[in-house]
C-alpha cells in the first residue's frame, strides 16, 4: 500500500533514479502527467466525501478516450466481435433473433481467416493474412490505388507502429524527426525514449495551423547545419492538438518536400474519419503521392491509422496499423523481425481494424443502423466543436482556431501578467497552473499547452471535445465563471 511505501527506507535497493536509464527520465506524456494524477487523487477524495467540492463529478477533457466519456460503441463491429470471441454460439438457433445476418457472416468468414478458428491464438505477425487483404482493400476504396497486404503491419493501436519506426530510424542523437509543434506527445516521448533529437517546425496558429514549406526548409537547414541527420518528417493530419485539416495542394507541396529532401514521411492519419466542416476534406499522403504520379520507390511513406478515433473510439480494443511503402525488401525483413519479437499485436484489435476499414455496405442490413450510429456520433461531435470553440472565443483573452477535424480544440490564452509570476513563484509554467486551478474549480481536466509545445510566450491547453452534448452547457458554464475569476484575480 502506499502508506506502508512512504513509511519505507529504499535507499538500499538496487535500482535508483541515479540509476535508471536517462532516457526514461527524459521521456514525458502530457495527456496523462501530473494535472492527470491530481484529478485522480480528487476522484478519490469526491468518492470518499461526496459535496467535498464545488463539483460533483470529474470531468476528463484530456485524452481522446470517447467510450468513457460515454459514446457507445457501433453494434455491427461489436456483433462480430462477440461472435468471433465465442464462437460456440455460431450453433445456436437464439442467435439468428439476436445477430443480424451480415455480423453472423462476417464473423464466419473471419474465423475462417483466423489458425485455428480461435482469436486465443498468435496469428502472423504482421496480423492475420485475411485481415490485412481486407485492409487492403479499404484502402485501395479509399484512395483508388492499390494497396498490398504485405505492406500492412497490424499493431496494438498506432503507437507501438510509431515507436517500431522511431526505433528503425534513430541511432544516436545525430539523427533527427522534424515533428510539428504543437505535437501529440507520443512524438516526442518515443524519440527521446528511442535517443534520437526532435527537429520542431512551428504550425502557424495565425493561419488555422498552417504548415509552411519555408518553416519546414529552415528548421530542416538549421538542423543540419547542426550536424543532425534529419531522417523524418511526421505529420500529423487531422491535426492533434490542433485540429486542422490540411489542404491537398498543400499536402502536395509536403509530398514534393520529402523527395527532394530524401525524408521517410511518417503520416498520422488516425483522425481520418474525423471531419466537421464541409469545406475541408480528408486526403491521405498516399493517394496524394500516387496522384502526383510517385511509384513506390519515388517516396518512404509510412501511413497510421487506429481503431481508437473516428467515430468508433475503441481505444482500449488497442488496434491499428501502418502501412509501409517506399522501403526495400531488406528493410521490410528487418521490420518484420522486430514485430515477431513481440510476437503479434491483440486479435479483437486486427479483426476492429479490418471492420474500421470495411463497414457495412449499402444493402447489407445493418447498414442502416451502422449508418445512423455513425452519422449521429459525427454529427454530435461536430455540433460539440462548434458549441466549445464559440464558447472559449467568449472568454476574456481567448482566441481559438476552429476544430475543422481531429477531437480537440486548442485555444490561445493570454495570461495576466500577475498570473504568469504567480506561476513562477509555485514553479509552474503559466499554462499548467492555470490547468491546475481550473481543475480544483470545476472538476475539468485540461492539459497544458506546455505539454504540447507552443511558440515562446504564449500559452495554450488542450481541450476534448469528447464529453456528451447535454453535458456541454453546463462545462461552458462551469469554464466561463472559472475564466472570469480568474481573470478578475489576477488583473
Amino acid at each position: 500500500s502506499s502508506s506502508e511505501t512512504m513509511a519505507s527506507d529504499y535507499s538500499s535497493t538496487p535500482v535508483k533514479i541515479s540509476t535508471i536509464n536517462p532516457k526514461v527520465l527524459e521521456c514525458e506524456y502530457a495527456v496523462r502527467g501530473e494535472i492527470v494524477t491530481l484529478a485522480q487523487k480528487l476522484q478519490q477524495h469526491l468518492d470518499k466525501n461526496p459535496g467535498s467540492h464545488p463539483f460533483d463529478e470529474i470531468v476528463y477533457c484530456n485524452i481522446g478516450n470517447p467510450q468513457s466519456l460515454g459514446q457507445q460503441p457501433i453494434t455491427f463491429f461489436r456483433e462480430v466481435l462477440a461472435l468471433c470471441d465465442h464462437p460456440a454460439i455460431l450453433d445456436k438457433s437464439e442467435t439468428q433473433g439476436l445477430f443480424s445476418t451480415d455480423s453472423i457472416e462476417r464473423a464466419f468468414q473471419i474465423l475462417d481467416q483466423i489458425p485455428g478458428r480461435a482469436t486465443g491464438a498468435y496469428s502472423h505477425s504482421q496480423g492475420i493474412k485475411g485481415l490485412r487483404d481486407t485492409i487492403a482493400a479499404g484502402i485501395e476504396a479509399r484512395d483508388g490505388f492499390p494497396s498490398d497486404p504485405n505492406d500492412i503491419f497490424l499493431t496494438d493501436g498506432a503507437s507501438p507502429a510509431v515507436h517500431m519506426m522511431m526505433q528503425l530510424l534513430i541511432r544516436s542523437e545525430n539523427d533527427g524527426i522534424l515533428c510539428p509543434i504543437p505535437q501529440y506527445p507520443l512524438y516526442s516521448a518515443s524519440i527521446a525514449l528511442h535517443g534520437g533529437t526532435l527537429v520542431p517546425y512551428f504550425l502557424d496558429e495565425a493561419t488555422g495551423w498552417g504548415l509552411r514549406i519555408s518553416e519546414l526548409q529552415n528548421q530542416l537547414d538549421a538542423a543540419r547545419s547542426k550536424g543532425i541527420d534529419v531522417r523524418a518528417l511526421v505529420v500529423i493530419n487531422p491535426g492533434n492538438p490542433t485540429g486542422q485539416v490540411l489542404s491537398e495542394g498543400n499536402q502536395k507541396e509536403i509530398v514534393h518536400f520529402c523527395k527532394k529532401e530524401n525524408l521517410v514521411l511518417l503520416a498520422d492519419e488516425v483522425y481520418q474519419e474525423n471531419i466537421y466542416v464541409s469545406d475541408k476534406q480528408f486526403h491521405s499522403f498516399k493517394k496524394v503521392a500516387r496522384s502526383l504520379g510517385f511509384g513506390e520507390t519515388d517516396l518512404s511513406l509510412v501511413s497510421f491509422q487506429s481503431v481508437s478515433k473516428g467515430y468508433y473510439g475503441e481505444c482500449g480494443k488497442r488496434g491499428g496499423y501502418m502501412e509501409i511503402t517506399g522501403f526495400s525488401p531488406e528493410i521490410r525483413d528487418q521490420i518484420y523481425k522486430v514485430a515477431s519479437v513481440n510476437l503479434c499485436s491483440n486479435i479483437s484489435g486486427q479483426i476492429l481494424a479490418s471492420l474500421v476499414m470495411s463497414p457495412p455496405k449499402v444493402g447489407d442490413e445493418s447498414y442502416e443502423s451502422y449508418f445512423a450510429e455513425k452519422d449521429a456520433i459525427l454529427s454530435s461531435l461536430a455540433r460539440r466543436a462548434k458549441t466549445l470553440e464559440d464558447a472559449l472565443n467568449g472568454l476574456e483573452g481567448v482566441t481559438c482556431n476552429r476544430a475543422e477535424g481531429a477531437m480537440y480544440l486548442f485555444p490561445r490564452i493570454e495570461l495576466p501578467k500577475k498570473a504568469i509570476e504567480a506561476a513562477k513563484a509555485v514553479d509552474t509554467a503559466p499554462d499548467a497552473f492555470y490547468a491546475r486551478l481550473l481543475l480544483n474549480a470545476t472538476g475539468i481536466v485540461v492539459v497544458p499547452g506546455s505539454g504540447f509545445g507552443q511558440v515562446p510566450g504564449t500559452w495554450h491547453f488542450r481541450c476534448t471535445i469528447l464529453p456528451q452534448e447535454e453535458k456541454i452547457p453546463a462545462i461552458v458554464n462551469r469554464l466561463t465563471e472559472f475564466h472570469q475569476g480568474f481573470m478578475d484575480e489576477y488583473r
